[in-house]
């Protein structure tokens, strides 16, 4: 799979903006994809322009949450649910940082 398909979009949240300055960062990725496709898929996107490698950012951990649809309602009787969202939490090297997150 391609990482853009991986990684669908950051999750701009206050509590992911906190989790920036401990060098942890938040996206919505697919809900097939495991640990090993979202390390490496962030680590080819933010680093395609990059040629030297104290510029190269290094992806430590990753953690994963799946995040379940609750239920929603329009009207009085038309009830449904919300989709079911997965979320990748990553963690960097000490010191990197990622300059365009969100952007």
């Amino acid at each position: 799979m391609p990482p853009e398909q991986i990684i669908l979009r950051p999750a701009l949240t206050e509590k992911s903006e906190e989790l920036k300055y401990a060098g942890k960062y938040v996206f919505f990725v697919a809900p097939k994809a495991n640990r090993i496709e979202v390390a490496e898929a962030v680590e080819e996107i933010y680093n395609r322009d990059k040629k030297k490698d104290k510029d190269r950012i290094k992806v430590m951990k990753v953690n994963m949450i799946t995040v379940h649809g609750k239920g929603a309602r329009s009207g009085f009787r038309t009830a449904g649910r919300r989709p079911d969202r997965k979320k990748a939490i990553v963690t960097l090297a000490e010191g990197q940082v990622l300059e365009d997150f969100g952007a």
